[in-house]
């Protein structure tokens, strides 16, 4: 099966790659285009030399981040960046797909409660061993 060409806003990749950022931020919607417009944070900065670093070769270790307020712009695409989830870092290969998107969308910040046996005292059988 074939796979489809990626498309945003009636742009492929290739032409979007092409653009400044000035042009890119035009096509995202109106809270990312302001972001991108305002200018980026130091950290945000930061964040874009290891990237621009990894993809010559000259940054080894994985890319961690903190920085979920990171909009994906053109120059991020193809890299795997670890952003912070609260108390891990969780992995995201950014794809074209993810353009526009902040690094915090895409990942989880919530896990799913599991819950282990009842500790003692929890039902009124187990108060009475925890006597004994």
């Amino acid at each position: 099966m074939a796979r489809k060409e990626f498309v945003y806003r009636g742009k492929t990749f290739e032409q979007i790659k092409g653009m400044d950022l000035k042009e890119f931020a035009e096509m995202l919607p109106a809270r990312q285009r302001r972001s991108i417009l305002r200018g980026f944070s130091e950290e945000q900065k930061r964040l874009l030399l290891k990237i621009k670093k990894a993809k010559e070769g000259k940054f080894k270790k994985n890319i961690r981040t903190h920085c979920r307020d990171m909009i994906v712009i053109p120059e991020m695409i193809g890299v795997l960046v670890y952003v912070h989830a609260g108390k891990t870092f969780v992995p995201i290969d950014l794809q074209p797909d993810t353009l526009g998107f902040y690094l915090g969308e895409l990942t989880m910040t919530r896990n799913r409660v599991t819950h282990s046996a009842p500790g003692i005292g929890a039902t009124k059988s187990s108060a009475a061993a925890s006597v004994k």
